[in-house]
């Protein structure tokens, strides 16, 4: 990559607006830079789940397979944030979904069927993998509104979907592989 920020602040976004790489000046609220911003959230919160899941494999060696597996998700994130920013750069693909959908898929097997509604807890770890479950949510639906105004690539769509639904079934394996119970949803008592 041949340009690099020399400097960090520029004082052009300071009445509320920021450069796409065509020049074209949009509002910091502009369904686009909400896109983006919500990528770069899941991102971060996605990093620090790696970061957490590195400081716990030397106890629970069986999240290694995460990291392996989740580590790739945060470099076609910031793909992503580039296909938004820039929209003639495209540099995710279909084998990405499939890498995802084949990983959901082996850990699929190994959990077995859903029975209940789980809640976000259990450990820290599995929490963190709902908040990036959530925020990949979030990430998705930002992106549908921003499809729904200026049309975008399918697969960078289908990419925030099947991320989602990895992290759940990441959340799920992590309490398998840290021998911790799944919290299970209870409905009210009835009065």
């Amino acid at each position: 990559m041949g340009y690099r920020l020399s400097k960090i602040y520029t004082r052009t976004g300071d009445k509320g607006e920021t450069g796409l790489s065509s020049g074209r000046r949009v509002p910091k609220d502009h369904p686009r830079i909400e896109a983006i911003g919500e990528i770069d959230t899941l991102n971060s919160q996605l990093g620090l789940l790696i970061a957490e899941l590195v400081e716990q494999q030397a106890a629970c060696p069986g999240l290694s397979e995460l990291i392996d597996v989740l580590t790739p998700c945060q470099h076609r994130l910031f793909d992503l944030g580039g296909e938004l920013a820039m929209p003639e750069y495209q540099a995710l693909e279909a084998a990405e979904v499939a890498r995802l959908e084949a990983a959901i898929d082996q850990w699929n097997d190994e959990l077995g069927p859903l029975e209940n509604f789980i809640l976000p807890g259990g450990s820290r770890l599995i929490a963190q993998a709902h908040i990036c479950r959530s925020f990949a949510r979030s990430a998705e639906r930002r992106a549908q509104h921003l499809n729904a105004e200026e049309p975008l690539r399918e697969i960078a769509l289908a990419y925030l979907n099947r991320l989602s639904d990895l992290l759940f079934v990441a959340a799920r394996l992590i309490g398998r592989r840290q021998s911790v119970n799944e919290v299970l949803w209870q409905a009210a008592p009835k009065a």
